[in-house]
């Protein structure tokens, strides 16, 4: 029985793990969101100059999640993690009006990458605890979201501190791809 579970798993997910990465502008808090993923429970971090790789268990699968650094020198670096993704998580800081076009067309630019082609985006409306926090539908609306014709997406208010919205969008993403 074991083994008919493992050759199921492997037929749906390769190897059994799932390979995630995590995007968005520096500050956004993606860092933040891994180690919350990781370890249930807050971190202080440090701008990521790179990034940081973590095996996730999550409702019994192997997530193998990628964060990437978010500053303007990094992300021109983003490309070369592409390759062999299963999904996109964009976590955009909801109190961060200003940047709020940078953060769209740096999504932009991204969804249109072939290696990335149909390959299902949730977005995290992220930092939902702040009282200066656009709402889901305002974040989405400056995002441009609703044009996104050529694969699955979402977004969900979260925030990455606390863990509000992580399990519901991880949830809709993991049902996704085991849908896919």
């Amino acid at each position: 029985m074991g083994v008919l579970f493992s050759r199921l798993f492997s037929s749906l997910f390769g190897k059994g793990e799932i390979r995630i990465l995590i995007l968005g502008l520096d500050n956004a808090g993606k860092t933040t969101l891994l180690y919350k993923l990781q370890l249930n429970q807050v971190i202080e971090t440090v701008p990521t100059i790179g990034f940081n790789v973590e095996t996730v268990t999550y409702n019994n699968l192997q997530l193998q999640v990628w964060d990437l650094g978010g500053q303007g020198t990094i992300r021109p670096y983003w490309r070369c993690y592409y390759p062999n993704t299963n999904a996109v998580i964009y976590v955009v800081d909801s109190t961060d009006v200003e940047r709020m076009d940078m953060a769209k067309q740096e999504m932009i630019t991204m969804l249109h990458e072939s290696d990335l082609k149909g390959v299902p985006l949730l977005v995290f409306a992220n930092k939902q605890d702040m009282p200066s926090a656009l709402s889901e539908v305002q974040v989405s609306e400056m995002l441009g979201l609703s044009n996104i014709k050529n694969r699955q997406w979402r977004i969900v208010k979260s925030s990455a501190r606390i863990g509000d919205g992580i399990s519901e969008g991880l949830d809709w993403l993991i049902a996704l791809l085991r849908d896919s």
